[in-house]
């Protein structure tokens, strides 16, 4: 089997992932990790599927500090599919909602999609969450994901946890959401920030049971010594 940085690849694939024909919900809150929401839009977006789009302000905020995207299309999030063949249709599949508008579709329980990711999630997104407040669209698109049983996911990014966050979690869980914080794991031997990012990326679609070629799974031991880690993450999406 080939190897990837020194390491077994995932089993072959016959055909590219695909989710096309179905339909999520993305939310971008205010915590640091702005890597991890626009590698998944990629992901979903080059798998094939429609992906309707909720930033808070500060997740606005966290995108324009930490990647520097202030304008929320498929050129600025995803700049690598962009200028893809298929980048088109691509863009015709990607819905960007304003986080005030409470009667946006995507609030609506009637608005049938696949699932929910929150990524990153804020502590301040947790809580708004957890307590079923509607006030702005991505807490309503979570509640109502909650409400209709869909698959709502939580990728909380902030460290160390209080008691609040905790029983919060707890809340969410007991209601029927996953918590998957951005743990990323190090058995492969990452080399890079994109390593971290993709392992964290790689099961939030495994948890929305999408097909994916990142390089995420366990296939045996990882030798002692890995790679110099390369802190520059990749560029043009």
């Amino acid at each position: 089997m080939p190897a990837h940085n020194g390491h077994p690849a995932p089993a072959s694939r016959s055909a590219a992932p695909t989710a096309a024909g179905r339909r999520f919900v993305v939310g971008i809150s205010g915590a640091s990790g702005a890597l991890y929401a626009t590698r998944l839009l990629e992901q979903l977006l080059a798998a094939g599927a429609e992906v309707h789009l909720v930033a808070t302000e500060y997740g606005r905020r966290l995108l324009s500090d930490e990647l520097g995207v202030v304008t929320l299309d498929l050129a600025s999030l995803c700049p690598g599919l962009g200028q893809r063949e298929g980048g088109g249709s691509a863009a015709a599949r990607l819905f960007v909602h304003p986080h005030r508008d409470v009667g946006a579709v995507i609030a609506s329980g009637s608005f049938l999609h696949d699932g929910m990711v929150v990524v990153p999630c804020s502590s301040t997104a947790l809580g708004y969450i957890a307590s079923g407040s509607g006030s702005n669209l991505l807490g309503r698109a979570a509640m109502v994901t909650l409400k209709e049983r869909r698959r709502l996911i939580l990728v909380h990014r902030e460290t160390p946890l209080s008691l609040i966050d905790i029983r919060n979690m707890e809340t969410v869980t007991l209601a029927g959401g996953i918590i998957a914080p951005a743990n990323p794991g190090f058995y492969l031997g990452p080399s890079s920030v994109d390593d971290l990012v993709d392992f964290v990326v790689g099961k939030c679609l495994d948890l929305l049971s999408v097909g994916h070629d990142l390089q995420t799974r366990w296939q045996g031991h990882a030798p002692r010594t890995a790679p110099a880690p390369n802190l520059q993450p990749r560029t043009g999406g």
